[in-house]
């Protein structure tokens, strides 16, 4: 059996880390923390689940800290996860499949998966934003995981949300982390799959957490704005403050159903829009 290193890069994760690191228990060989300088105990319950903890220091770009741990693995395969996901029995036990099938066994897999049109859909979706992912040929080197988000109660699986797909399974060696922005893909050399069972992303049980989560979110993307040099001038005012949200929450209520996830995907789809607004406020008052 190929040996699976789990990694994470982590940062003030007490409230997540413990929950996360049993979901993998039974099938991680190797478990890798590096922790962005946490104050809380995250180092902590991360050792008590036998990780190696690599203490360092905590980059506004995320991904640093990420690409760190993936260097660090030592596993055939490597699972990339975040401290507020969990990992299913179900996934579990199709990570431990897809790991020892053949290319070609991959291949029928791919051609069965139940939702392979939407999975299909949502990676050219994301290849219009970030280019070509993965390679059209060679060996199977990375697979997109769908996850389920949570969002104040309710798994949202509308509004454009779902499968919301991140490749979190790769063949070490074979992908890094650019580390260059919080929007990009992890580059895969190689071809790149799907799984089919969900991972569970516990994101924002509470609003608080939400807004807290949504502010960095916003100052990076304010950041972004000022690298891009957009203009400050009415133009862009209007675009970002009434055509950009309004054309979101449109898009995401009516077209993409949200409001199917009753109340909790209204709120999550105008929160989400405000997001343009509140970017282009931090970038103009920034100087």
């Amino acid at each position: 059996m190929k040996k699976l290193s789990v990694v994470l890069a982590t940062f003030n994760e007490e409230r997540n880390i413990g929950a996360c690191l049993e979901s993998i228990a039974e099938v991680a060989d190797e478990i890798i923390v590096v922790d962005g300088s946490s104050t809380d105990k995250t180092r902590e319950i991360a050792k008590e689940y036998g990780a190696r903890v690599i203490k360092t220091a905590n980059p506004p770009i995320f991904h640093i800290n990420k690409q760190k741990a993936l260097s660090e693995a030592k596993g055939d395969w490597i699972l990339q996860l975040d401290a507020d996901e969990r990992v299913t029995p179900q996934l579990a036990k199709e990570i431990e499949q897809i790991t020892e099938m053949s290319d070609e066994k991959i291949d029928v897999y791919q051609e069965q998966l139940p939702n392979r049109k939407l999975f299909i859909r949502h990676q050219k979706l994301l290849e219009q934003r970030d280019g070509k992912i993965g390679t059209s040929g060679g060996e199977y080197a990375g697979f997109f995981v769908p996850r389920l988000n949570f969002f104040l109660g309710k798994f949202l699986r509308y509004g454009g949300v779902y499968p919301d797909g991140v490749i979190r399974l790769v063949k070490r060696g074979k992908a890094y982390f650019p580390a260059k922005s919080v929007h990009e893909q992890i580059v895969v050399n190689g071809r790149v799959g799907w799984l089919k069972h969900d991972l569970l992303h516990m994101a924002d049980p509470t609003f608080k957490r939400y807004i807290e989560r949504n502010s960095r979110y916003i100052d990076l993307l304010s950041t972004e704005l000022k690298r891009d040099k957009v203009g400050k001038n009415p133009l862009q005012f209007i675009n970002y403050f009434v055509s950009k949200p309004l054309w979101w929450f449109l898009l995401t209520q009516i077209r993409h159903k949200g409001i199917l996830d009753g109340w909790q995907g209204v709120v999550f789809s105008f929160f989400s829009a405000l997001r343009f607004p509140r970017a282009y406020w931090r970038y103009l008052v920034s100087g």
